[in-house]
């Protein structure tokens, strides 16, 4: 299945993608935390932060936050970080393990504030909204965000094919796809990179992209 077209929704799919995605990760939550604990995302962490302008400390947003470990960095930083994942059992252990607040959201259904954030960090995350539901998500994002603010997206890259792997729901952008998705949101391209770095493009299956909100 294509994931190129960035349109609007066909409800019961996309519930069902959702549901047996998530499903997955409250299965193996404390196998995925063991698992997670030692990725090192700072490239992905430094891209963010160095993008923000506003006086700091800043108000970030962790989507897909998991179990916490990223809230735990931007708290260690000095900044108020707030996270959100779908897994009701990543958002008890993000609670515990940060202490920081930690909101219980679906993907398919983001509700967030308005212009509350300084940055969204979205790192190994957007990839499990199927394609069709990602124009109203990263509206969503970019409402969240304080005019002038920065969002990092990072993905397992692909050739814009779209479905299941095991029993979690993904789609794989071609860089220009997802470029094209995240300008037509209002996004304007600051930087993108692949990871890991220094190794062989072959050998980088991430994409991380960094993007603005514009002041005015």
């Amino acid at each position: 299945m294509g994931a190129g077209s960035c349109s609007e929704p066909a409800d019961d799919q996309l519930r069902q993608a959702a549901r047996q995605t998530l499903s997955h990760y409250e299965l193996n939550a404390e196998r995925f935390r063991e698992g997670t604990r030692g990725h090192d995302v700072s490239q992905n962490i430094a891209a963010l932060l160095r993008y923000i302008e506003a006086p700091a400390p800043w108000q970030i947003l962790d989507v897909g936050c998991g179990p916490g470990r990223d809230l735990q960095t931007f708290t260690a930083l000095g900044h108020i970080a707030v996270g959100l994942d779908g897994c009701e059992r990543f958002v008890q252990m993000a609670r515990t393990d940060s202490g920081c607040e930690v909101w219980l959201q679906d993907f398919l259904k983001l509700d967030l504030p308005a212009q509350r954030f300084d940055g969204v960090f979205a790192n190994a995350a957007l990839f499990h909204i199927p394609s069709q539901a990602l124009p109203h998500a990263l509206r969503q994002l970019y409402s969240s965000l304080k005019p002038g603010g920065v969002l990092l997206s990072s993905n397992p890259r692909g050739e814009d094919q779209e479905g299941w792997n095991g029993d979690r729901y993904g789609a794989y952008y071609r860089l220009e796809t997802w470029q094209s998705c995240m300008q037509a949101a209002g996004f304007v391209e600051l930087e993108y990179y692949y990871r890991p770095a220094g190794l062989p493009r072959e050998q980088q299956p991430w994409l991380a992209s960094v993007w603005r909100r514009p002041a005015a």
